[in-house]
């Protein structure tokens, strides 16, 4: 049995926009990239999307995949920051991108993390990788499963460093969705904001800088990953944050180092001078009626939403938006935290996506004399 709550109206200085706006139209053979895409964080939202389902060489980007597993194992307490991990001959050997691991030594995996995500080393994402899954190859394994369920069909890895090898391959659209689930670990900011840092070893040290200088020169801009071959081309995929917004855009294929900097700053600012985000729900701020717990000795709990919840704004715009609350006939106890409900969110009427509600408090059991009082008091 669920209660349903009149609808009711709340009108913001902004304009939803949903699916994909195309905001460069030129030809492809005048696009200085193979494939370009931008994307709203908060909403889900396509603002921009150029050749972004095309299977393409990305490089070094295969590396997200990569970071986005290895996040998931700390949270899962599989692996810490501060294990330490034994580097094999086969990740020290590695070509390309390195920060030379030297074989047999020790080194934390919060100081792997930092060498994958600042400089790009392939030595330290295969050591992540065997202490991960035992080998690279079962590596890939589980970044192809993690593909498939994040539901992307235009990806396929054959190794988590992103060197040359047939059969590997992604698109912007598929990559800036496997960074979006990077980058919901928020331990991922502590690595790739860095700019300049170092490696030890045991009789000296590897300097390393930030691969993604729009960190640096780019407003907003926390973190991004770059990848580049003589088959990918130049590619970059970026994430800045401006107040409530969070973009991230990919590029592919970019002819050199500067034009897949400048077309992503071209993209970030796309999204930023005509758009924002406008929070409608907060997960900090109860809503303005209180749920009723049948047998409780409370009789009623406050609810807040589960999550914050935004819209995508054209700017200058007005779009209507309307909520609907659905609360479960609930019995005591219920506790801080639990599920109690539902809240559907429209946007010019159409259904633009819904949030739990859960219990601000405790609403305990009555006991027996709690029980006699209510009948008391009514009586």
């Amino acid at each position: 049995m669920k209660k349903r709550f009149k609808i009711f109206a709340v009108t913001l200085i902004c304009s939803l926009f949903s699916g994909v706006m195309t905001v460069n139209t030129v030809k492809a053979e005048n696009l200085p990239v193979k494939a370009k895409y931008l994307y709203d964080f908060n909403t889900g939202t396509e603002i921009y999307a150029y050749n972004e389902n095309e299977r393409l060489p990305i490089a070094s980007m295969t590396k997200i995949m990569l970071l986005d597993l290895v996040y998931e194992n700390i949270e899962l307490k599989n692996l810490s920051l501060d294990e330490e991990i034994t580097i094999s001959e086969t990740a020290s050997g590695m070509g390309g991108s390195q920060v030379f691991l030297e074989a047999g030594r020790n080194y934390t995996v919060s100081n792997l993390i930092k060498s994958v995500t600042v400089a790009s080393a392939n030595d330290a994402s295969v050591a992540l990788a065997e202490r991960l899954y035992g080998s690279e190859d079962n590596c890939v394994i589980k970044m192809n499963e993690k593909a498939k369920n994040l539901g992307l069909n235009n990806t396929l890895f054959s190794n988590c460093t992103g060197l040359p090898k047939p059969m590997q391959y992604s698109s912007a659209k598929d990559i800036a969705l496997i960074f979006a689930d990077l980058i919901k670990h928020e331990g991922y900011f502590e690595y790739s904001k860095i700019w300049m840092d170092k490696i030890e070893h045991s009789k000296n040290s590897t300097e390393i800088a930030n691969t993604n200088k729009l960190i640096k020169f780019y407003n907003g801009c926390d973190g991004g990953k770059t990848g580049f071959t003589n088959e990918a081309g130049f590619c970059l995929t970026a994430t800045a944050k401006r107040g409530n917004m969070r973009l991230i855009s990919s590029v592919i294929g970019a002819s050199d180092s500067k034009t897949r900097f400048n077309e992503t700053s071209k993209l970030l600012n796309e999204g930023f001078n005509g758009y924002e985000n406008k929070a409608v729900l907060d997960k900090n701020i109860p809503l303005d009626f209180k749920a009723k717990v049948e047998s409780s000795k409370q009789g009623l709990v406050e609810v807040y939403p589960e999550r914050n919840y935004f819209v995508l704004c054209k700017k200058g715009e007005k779009p209507k938006v309307d909520f609907e609350y659905q609360l479960n006939k609930v019995k005591a106890p219920v506790y801080k935290g639990d599920k109690i409900g539902k809240v559907t969110i429209y946007v010019n009427g159409v259904e633009s996506g819904s949030v739990n509600l859960l219990s601000a408090t405790n609403a305990l059991k009555m006991n027996y004399f709690d029980t006699l009082r209510e009948i008391a008091n009514n009586w």
